[in-house]
């Protein structure tokens, strides 16, 4: 089993793509084109909330059910757009109610609750600037981000509120309002909260979205944090034109599509396409409130008939765990597109998911800053496993190479490592980080965007992840991308995860190790490490295969999943940074 190989499709499509065919959409691509198919506000203005809910309202598809939300009891709760326009406008005139202005930034901390949506497409349509906030983060990067995006508005349940916030307000001094969403049969206390449907029902429900320029600030996203002060990223309302293309032309999204993407709206995935993206295609959305549970999630796949479902590495990785006889009890047979996103999805997962779904899934690159995906398996292609797919119609990608002065060489021989880089603009592009426009300028060499990400592109023009540019490994001479290690030894059927870093040796510089931690069943032992080796060696080489293997149940991740390999150097450094398995993990001393 190579990580090269092509991957057909195996059962047909029961639709036809949207992109049928990738040369004649690049060559027939134009993001003015696509700009057209939205509706638009009079004048020429543009608002993503009314591409994602006005505009369907307005029409055929205002009884369409857009999101369908599953409470922790597994009980379905079903939102037309007709519906969510009445709710979001309400939401709307509240922030206007309050004195808040078109620009201030409305956060949002909770779990998938529809109020959430609610919110934040209203403040999309008030033109704040709407700020998700992961629900598991502890007081302190609720309290850094909130700081540092100046956030007037904060929407939280009165559980969070309680536990989370409370004790951190009187520091948050820009902090003018918070609105807090009451448990089942209790009312929000406390003179110095608001109720978040008492709020709602005091205002009107029509709302007239005001004229919006495209470049007018919409989203604030905080970057995880895993490289110091977390960084805002600034988008605009222009974003919704790459949202809307890659959900049709990546995601392949149809109007009687049940679409479900698992990112949690804390994160990035979980706004552009667990929220902007279907809606403004005007499908159905699945949101559940629970978290990962893989028997509630097949059995959501099978009972809600889900089409097209969007979900990460970090996912795939904990189904395999159970093996395919739990997957075996359901049928699957209504998907016909499965996406993945996050970090780079090993080829052993998509084999994986051949043998389950009887479909591949279909990878995805893009970034924070990027706004939409930029790299794809799009949907008629075939899938070349572990593989980031080859560029979205409309983006230029090259592989380049930094040299001295600040220059840039691109690089034309295939197979040759360098540095991913992203001709601007596009619409879905980032245009800041917040207060810091140095640090915005170094992203950029002319009219290129330096992406940080090391790749390597092939003869046929598939892009291939080697790893972010400071965690490639030089040993003796040979840069050794920590990806291209943890895909083969992802392939021996007792590895769970694996994360790959250098370790500091005299001679060679560094020497590659991994960090393996073992699916159920599987013993630590001398004899399974030797195993492991001699299986890297014969898919690698000895010059790129570990040169240690180290077991250890669980690997330091980040929230949304991510394997952090600078806590594994600092482990192996014996650095107290080691002891946060994840980052920014909640405190677990709070009341319960």
């Amino acid at each position: 089993m190579k990580a090269d190989s092509i991957i057909k499709e195996l059962s047909g499509w029961k639709v036809a793509p949207n992109l049928k065919d990738y040369n004649e959409a690049r060559a027939s691509f134009s993001w003015d084109a696509v700009r057209r198919d939205l509706d638009g506000l009079p004048g020429g203005g543009l608002n993503i909330a009314h591409e994602a809910v006005d505009r369907h309202a307005d029409g055929a598809r205002r009884y369409h059910v857009a999101l369908r939300w599953i409470d922790r009891a597994g009980a379905a709760h079903d939102y037309t757009y007709g519906r969510l326009r009445a709710l979001t406008n309400r939401f709307a005139n509240a922030l206007r109610s309050l004195g808040i202005e078109p620009g201030d930034r409305v956060f949002v901390l909770s779990e998938r609750i529809p109020e959430l949506y609610v919110a934040a497409l209203g403040t999309l349509k008030h033109r704040s600037v709407f700020c998700s906030l992961f629900s598991a983060y502890g007081p302190e990067p609720i309290r850094t981000r909130l700081a540092l995006g100046r956030g007037k508005v904060l929407v939280t349940t009165e559980r969070l509120y309680r536990r989370k916030v409370k004790q951190i307000r009187r520091t948050l001094p820009d902090l003018k309002h918070v609105i807090v969403v009451g448990n089942e049969g209790t009312t929000p206390g406390g003179s110095d909260t608001i109720d978040f449907h008492r709020l709602l029902s005091s205002v009107d429900e029509a709302f007239t979205i005001p004229p919006t320029d495209p470049e007018d600030a919409a989203l604030l996203h905080f970057t995880s944090g895993t490289t110091g002060t977390p960084k805002g990223v600034v988008h605009v309302h222009a974003a919704v034109i790459g949202h809307y293309a890659t959900g049709r032309l990546v995601l392949d999204l149809h109007p009687d599509d049940v679409f479900w993407c698992t990112a949690d709206p804390g994160w990035v995935t979980g706004v552009s396409y667990g929220i902007i993206a279907p809606l403004v295609a005007g499908v159905t959305m699945i949101a559940d409130q629970e978290e990962f549970n893989a028997e509630r999630w097949y059995g959501l796949l099978q009972d809600q008939r889900v089409t097209v479902w969007y979900t990460a590495p970090t996912a795939i990785r904990l189904l395999m765990k159970y093996g395919e006889r739990v997957a075996g009890r359901y049928d699957l047979s209504g998907l016909r597109l499965l996406t993945s996103v996050g970090e780079p999805l090993h080829a052993e997962a998509v084999w994986w998911s051949v043998k389950v779904f009887g479909h591949p899934i279909h990878d995805t690159w893009w970034q924070t800053e990027t706004g939409s995906i930029m790299i794809a398996n799009f949907a008629a292609m075939d899938v070349r496993s572990g593989s980031m797919g080859r560029p979205m119609p409309g983006v230029e990608a090259a592989v380049i190479h930094r040299k001295k002065g600040g220059q840039i060489k691109p690089v034309q021989e295939p197979e040759a490592t360098g540095e991913l880089a992203l001709r601007a603009p596009w619409p879905s592009m980032f245009r800041a980080y917040l207060d810091d426009q140095a640090r915005y300028q170094d992203c950029f060499v002319g009219d290129w965007y330096l992406t940080g990400d090391l790749v390597r592109r092939d003869r046929d023009g598939y892009f291939w992840f080697v790893g972010r540019a400071d965690d490639v490994i030089k040993s003796a001479g040979h840069l050794i991308g920590p990806v291209e290690v943890e895909q083969v030894l992802m392939e021996h059927p007792a590895v769970a995860e694996v994360g790959v870093i250098g370790r500091p040796d005299e001679v060679a510089g560094a020497v590659v190790k991994a960090f393996v931690s073992l699916k159920p069943g599987y013993e630590v032992d001398e004899a399974l490490r030797l195993d492991l080796r001699a299986h890297a060696r014969k898919r690698l080489g000895p010059v790129v295969a570990p040169k240690e293997i180290a077991f250890q149940p669980v690997l330091p991740k980040t929230e949304s999943g991510k394997i952090v390999r600078r806590l594994l150097q600092a482990q192996e450094r014996g650095s107290t940074e080691a002891n946060r398995s994840h980052l920014d993990e909640p405190n677990e001393a709070e009341e319960p």
